[in-house]
Parts: C-alpha cells; structure tokens; sequence
C-alpha cells in the first residue's frame, strides 16, 4: 500500500528547537512537504521556460568595498501564455522562498493559472542563498563566512526582487504592465511585505499561509501547537489520547539505560542507534506537525495516522506500537527510519536556519497553558534561543525586526490607512494560520479564510475532486486581482487623457 507520503510531494524541513522534551521547533515554512530523498517530479515544461541571470549585489543598503560584489541570481520566465510586449498584459510573478525555484515550478499552478486568464508573462524569482542563486557558489562557503551569510535576510531579498523585475519590464515587457506577486508560507510574507515596500512596483500581491503574526509576541506561542492537537483530537478521540500517553511511555522505556533506547531503536526501526530519547520524540513531532500542517481534503494525513494508530489499538498492541503503526502509515514501509531525514538540528550551513536565528524569529512552542494538547510541554525560552544563536552563528537574534521594519502591531489599525491590494489566505487546518490574517482589513487588503484549508492549497494544482469550497476560494483571488487590474487600466488611461490634453 502506498504510504502518504509518497502520495505527497515533499516532507517539511524542520528546525529544533532543544527545549525541555527537544522539540519545541519551529516548523519549517514551504509551499509543500520537502523531503531530502524524495524530490517532487519536474513539470513537463520543454520549450516553455528560459532561464535568465542577473548580477545582484551583495548589499544593497550599503557602499562599502564589499557591498559592490555580486552574485548570479536566478530567474525563470514562462513565455507560454505571453503574447509579446503589450501594455495591457500583466506581469505575474511568484516569489520562491526557502528552496531550489524548480520545486516551486512543479508544485504551484495558480500563477500558471493566472497567465492564461491574462496572457501574462509568468516569472518565477529565486530568493537569494537558495537554490542556484548563492554567492561565490557555495552555500557552505557562503554560510560559514561570517561577513557574507549577513546579507542573507529578508529585506536584501526583496530589494533583489525589485531590482529585477524592473530589469524585467525594461528588457521583455511594457512599462505599464501591472506587475502581481504572489507567494505561499515565508515566500507569501515576502509578497505581502514587497507590496508595502514597493507599490511603486507590484500593483498586488496574493499571500498563501504567509504567518506574518507570528512575531514578537502578537500570536501566542501555543497557537500552531494549538491547532494540530485539535486536528488529531477533532478526527479521533482514541487517536490523540494515545500520542498524548506515548511521550510519557517514550521517557520511561528510554530511563532503562542502555537497554531503553536499543529497544526503542528497534521498534521504531531507526536506522542509527537512538542517543537519547529527544532523537526520537523530535522526529516523531516532525511527523505529527507535518501531518497537520498539510492536511489536504485529498490525502487527509491525520485521518491515515488515526486509522493506523486505532487499528493497532483494536488488535491490543501497546501505545508505542500504536505510534510506531501511524508513523509507518505517513512514511510508508521502510527498512529503517532516519530520524533526522528532514535535516540535523541546528545546521549551521542551513540558510533558513540562518533566518530563523537572525531575523524569522517565531515563538512557537508548548507553554503548558493549553490543557488539550497532546503534545508534553516545551516552551519558547528566548534566553535558550539566543544562546544556540550565538553558539552557532556568534551573534544574537533581533526578534523585534520583523515588526519594526515591516510592521505587525495594531496591524489593522494601521493598514487600513495607507496599504492596500494584499489578499491573505488561510487554511484553518493550517497550523501557521494561527499567525496569519483573517480578517478583512480594508476593502483591498482581505482575508480569505477557509475551515477545510491546508497550508498553501490554494496554490496549488486543482485536482478533479477539489470541494466546492476550494474551487470557490481560487475563483475569489482571482475575482479580486481582475479588480485590481481593472481599476489600474482604467487609472492608466484616465492618466494618459490626462497627459494628452496637456
């Protein structure tokens, strides 16, 4: 029987956090699961793409002798829908994020979407460090240089992405070609922050899942953790009790030193000896969250690790035999399970755990206030946080950023007054959506909010047996975009009567 995962595309990238279990982490954002041994296929996409190049700076802020380097970032355009220059085409653009741009290609369709509706040229950015896109060609060199893994943030990339796409419309496109953006997860934060920064060049931008609340404080740290306890528990009450007793049976198995984790190694067919417990309750953690995070209406993952675990319980097996059942139903059959297959924690050479230290700093957590999780208690302590910062990297992390540059507090009383043209989307399935924005805030930046939604569905390719629901919230995105587009051309040819008379 085919297991879930190979029924998805990717499992998520994960970064830990060490905590009092080892595993308060903060997940991985990403339009889909991610998987080191399991790469998404490639779109057939022959004679459609070309791929381009073009020399970034390092720093864009700065003028010192090192700012003038540069580097080769990537782009990728898809002239399929594009009928030549043309004022009236627009220009849709999707953000890449933590990842190789070609993944993205193969998993998202909505932009695609788009270009056909309007005969757009579609233009896929790769953020800086990612994928092809890495100074001097190395991302261990890269990362490991001190003066050079800090151009890597949030700001740089977004001043890359503005640099090209004006480099974009000067080379292939009309200088009136209204420019959308869109992006899922961090890639969807970045959309929403590039339209505030610079709507002088996007006239909007279509947010997936992007948690832009989930900074300094405004969302409780037990929001994530909140909602995939709720999705286990809401799907089977048998199910959540038992992970909620396997923590517990884990810790007093392991206690039986050295014998405790050989067997816990061998029932969990781990394919390197356990070297304490948090091994493995951190990997089983990655399960459950990913599980939640992507829970789609197709493959229902909770749902496949529920049946599992109450299968296990009908024929009386143990509670680690019950866990040991549903992370087989996720995983598929394997010889053995690599228990860091997502990635070691605290990779140093990671840039998005470069991020995640420097300036993408989310107090996730289990604080041990929400009596329903299943999940044992591992606050967000800042103090542990800086810490490993500093023993990775030698510097501390700026956990107010994020909010001082492109804003977060009060958020609705302030872009109401000047932002506009943002659509936010969420899944309510979706763990981050408890740091995203569901609620209108104007009449052009609007909240699209659905209770079934998993993270960045709506990104992704429609599928015969999409709900009503599904194919009703892609139809409103685009709905509001022709707006945008509508009022914008309107706008260009009242300025232009304008120009005439005089």
């Amino acid at each position: 029987m085919d297991s879930i995962l190979s029924q998805s595309i990717v499992l998520p990238l994960l970064l830990l956090l060490v905590s009092s279990y080892a595993s308060a982490h903060i997940p991985r954002l990403g339009v889909q699961r991610r998987a080191s041994q399991n790469k998404p296929e490639q779109a057939s996409t022959s004679g459609r793409l070309a791929t381009f190049y073009y020399k970034q700076p390092l720093d864009h802020f700065n003028y010192l002798p090192q700012s003038y380097d540069t580097f080769d970032q990537r782009y990728i355009i898809d002239f399929k829908h594009w009928q030549g220059v043309n004022p009236n085409a627009p220009i849709v653009v999707f953000f890449g994020a933590e990842g190789d741009i070609d993944n993205d290609i193969s998993l998202v369709d909505f932009p695609i979407r788009f270009a056909s509706r309007y005969k757009a040229m579609l233009v896929y950015l790769e953020h800086r460090f990612y994928g092809k896109s890495v100074p001097f060609g190395s991302i261990k060199k890269a990362m490991k240089n001190a003066s050079v893994r800090g151009h890597l943030n949030s700001a740089q990339a977004l001043a890359d992405h503005a640099e090209v796409l004006l480099h974009i419309k000067k080379m292939f496109a009309s200088q009136t070609s209204p420019i959308i953006v869109i992006g899922g997860s961090y890639g969807g934060m970045l959309a929403s922050w590039f339209r505030l920064k610079y709507p002088h060049i996007a006239l909007g931008a279509l947010a997936s899942s992007a948690p832009i609340l989930y900074f300094d404080n405004i969302t409780p740290q037990d929001g994530y953790y909140s909602i995939v306890s709720k999705s286990f528990k809401e799907t089977s009450q048998t199910c959540y009790e038992t992970i909620r007793r396997s923590w517990a049976e884990i810790d007093r198995i392991a206690k039986n030193k050295p014998e405790g984790l050989m067997i816990l190694s061998k029932r969990f067919k781990t394919c390197e000896k356990l070297n304490g417990s948090h091994e493995l309750k951190n990997h089983l953690d990655k399960v459950l969250t990913s599980a939640a995070q992507y829970n789609n209406p197709h493959e229902k993952p909770v749902r496949g690790i529920c049946a599992a675990i109450d299968e296990a319980a009908r024929k009386n097996s143990d509670v680690i035999e019950q866990v040991v059942a549903g992370v087989v139903a996720f995983m598929g059959e394997r010889d053995c399970y690599d228990v860091f297959e997502s990635g070691h924690p605290d990779n140093p050479i990671d840039p998005f755990t470069w991020q995640e230290y420097s300036e993408i700093v989310m107090p996730i957590g289990v604080s041990g206030k929400d009596k329903d999780s299943m999940f044992p208690t591992a606050p967000f302590d800042f103090n542990k946080f800086k810490k490993d910062c500093k023993a990775l990297y030698g510097v501390s992390p700026n956990p107010h950023w994020i909010t001082t540059f492109y804003g977060g507090q009060d958020l609705k009383l302030i872009l109401h007054r000047f932002g506009s043209n943002i659509i936010f989307s969420n899944g309510l399935k979706d763990p981050y959506s408890s740091g995203g924005v569901l609620h209108n805030i104007s009449e052009s930046i609007v909240a699209i909010p659905t209770a079934e939604g998993s993270h960045c569905l709506d990104l992704q390719e429609g599928m015969e047996d999409d709900p009503e629901w599904l194919i009703s919230q892609r139809k409103a995105e685009m709905d509001i975009i022709d707006a945008w587009i509508s009022k914008y051309y309107a706008d260009l040819l009242q300025s232009n009567q304008t120009l005439g008379a005089h």
